[in-house]
């Protein structure tokens, strides 16, 4: 039995939101008390207007002469509907009071439909409203107690029977399965309980209609939140994507560049026509280096998409394209510069590999080669260097659907004096973390430096 009453008030309790954190509040307080008032003043105008009535027709009973009073227990009784969403449990209990007592001294006024109005009002409000689920409950229960007390008045202390069923001083008689007495107490029984029923019931649903509504209010603001917040750090990852290629970029070419001017340097001194033309490719590497450095500046300044001249819909920007794995034995060409001798093998496991990787996967190892290559001039001994471009569909350990990967290797000693930033090494870490590959990177066994990085081919690639 106790734990069949424990689950039974589990049960209520969980039907109440008694363990709920969410408060329901206005949204609006000054306008909700605004439209409060005016539902205040509109009962009190039907209601005053229904005791007029009652009066007309000779209803009040003993308060049939008394003009004041009827009206000051309409007041009384809906005056206090302006605060019934502030204090929505003290309106629903100072009203059901208010129901009782009235009932008792003055029961054509409670009888009244603009009262009988006013009464479901304030318990539904006080269900729907109330803060302190709890403490709803215990007034719900003393409401529902108050009225079976009223009830109960009526028909065993009032002679409420009597008085209702007697057809000029007597009773009617049997008619239905029912007698008289027993149908009318029947009847007013489930009147009462359909009436305080309704309106707890009715409470309680539209607290929980609140409750989901703001919920999904809440949601949708979070889901907002968490867009604008992704729609940020895809700006910072674009920028430390620029910043990476820029940094890329730089070194590459400043360092050809300086290998040129020291070529240009030396053969002035014997040839001029070879020194010209060492001037040339110091001209021709640096003007390539300032166009794409402003290539890359401009994406940061300019937006996704921009208007179009004849009024269409707008378009993305149109960027030149980057390079991608295709391009690294072009690369690999382009660094073979005087003291520096760079030789490209290209594998792959079928013909067309190479140029099926897909262009931001390409783009992260073609600058993890460029960065690797201008560390060799920068940092190292070595005259010669070889890159390795490898693509291998076949799976294997942590890479399902295959892999594509560049291994710049030399056999040099590391130059004094020449330590960088590592910015170029944090570069490609940071571009394995995207694309999740791996990476061997430092001095090797045999001598010289290795930089390898393997990243796995997606679904689709494979």
């Amino acid at each position: 039995m106790d734990r069949r009453w424990t689950a039974l008030v589990a049960r209520v309790q969980t039907y109440f939101g008694v363990d709920t954190d969410w408060v329901r509040v206005p949204a609006d307080p000054a306008r909700t008390r605004r439209l409060d008032t005016w539902l205040a003043l509109a009962f009190l105008v039907t209601g005053s207007l229904g005791v007029e009535l009652l009066r007309s027709v000779d209803a009040l009973g003993s308060f049939q002469d008394s003009w004041l009073w009827p009206h000051l227990v309409v007041l009384s009784g809906t005056l206090p509907l302006v605060w019934r969403r502030r204090w929505p449990l003290v309106v629903a209990a100072g009203l059901s009071l208010h129901f009782f007592v009235v009932g008792i001294t003055m029961p054509g006024v409670v009888a009244s439909v603009p009262m009988q109005v006013v009464y479901f009002v304030a318990i539904f409000t006080g269900v729907a409203w109330a803060r302190d689920r709890r403490l709803m409950i215990g007034v719900v229960v003393a409401i529902v107690l108050l009225m079976f007390g009223w009830l109960t008045w009526q028909f065993a202390v009032g002679s409420g029977i009597e008085q209702a069923l007697s057809r000029n001083g007597r009773l009617p008689r049997r008619q239905g399965l029912f007698g008289p007495a027993t149908a009318y107490v029947v009847y007013s029984l489930l009147i009462n309980a359909f009436y305080f029923g309704g309106a707890i019931v009715g409470g309680q649903a539209a607290w929980r209609s609140a409750m989901r509504r703001d919920r999904v209010t809440d949601q949708a603001r979070t889901i907002e939140a968490q867009a604008a917040g992704l729609r940020r750090q895809a700006v910072v990852e674009e920028r430390l994507r620029i910043a990476r290629e820029l940094h890329d970029v730089v070194a590459h070419h400043i360092s050809v560049i300086g290998i040129q001017a020291a070529a240009a340097r030396r053969v002035l001194r014997r040839d001029a026509d070879a020194a010209e033309g060492a001037l040339r490719s110091v001209e021709t590497s640096s003007r390539e280096a300032v166009a794409q450095m402003r290539g890359l500046l401009g994406t940061l300044r300019a937006d996704d998409v921009e208007a179009s001249p004849d009024g269409s819909p707008p378009r993305e920007r149109t960027r030149a394209p980057e390079p991608v794995l295709a391009d690294v034995p072009a690369l690999a060409r382009a660094a073979s510069t005087q003291g520096l001798d760079v030789e490209c093998h290209v594998v792959e496991d079928s013909s067309g590999a190479v140029a099926s990787v897909p262009a931001p996967l390409g783009l992260s190892l073609y600058r993890t080669a460029q960065e690797a290559l201008a560390n060799v001039r920068r940092h190292s001994t070595a005259t010669s260097a070889t890159v390795f471009v490898r693509v291998d569909r076949r799976p294997e350990h942590g890479f399902a659907h295959g892999y594509a990967e560049v291994e710049v290797l030399d056999g040099g000693r590391p130059r004094s004096g020449t330590s960088g930033t590592g910015l170029g090494l944090l570069g490609v870490r940071e571009r394995l973390s995207t694309h999740g590959g791996t990476s061997e990177i430092g001095p090797r066994v045999t001598g010289g430096y290795r930089v390898r990085v393997r990243m796995p081919l997606p679904e689709e690639a494979s």
